[in-house]
């Protein structure tokens, strides 16, 4: 079970680092302005990217409280 939490966790911090990636490719191949990143229109890359960015970002913060024994706060 520990080693399922484990491997769940490396692969969300795999995907953050992928996403993290992503961006920066984004952002050095055709720059990224504000308005794309906080209110992309539909169809654009970074359409639902910094949502799901933070959602994923704040599940591995939440597992991590949870093996220390604390909380977000």
């Amino acid at each position: 079970m520990a080693n399922q939490a484990l491997d769940d966790k490396r692969q969300k911090i795999e995907k953050l680092l992928a996403m993290q990636r992503k961006f920066i490719e984004l952002d050095h191949e055709q720059g990224v302005e504000m308005k794309e990143y906080f209110a992309p229109e539909e169809g654009d890359a970074l359409q639902g990217y910094r949502q799901q960015y933070t959602a994923l970002a704040m599940e591995v913060v939440d597992e991590a409280h949870a093996i220390v024994g604390s909380k977000r706060e």
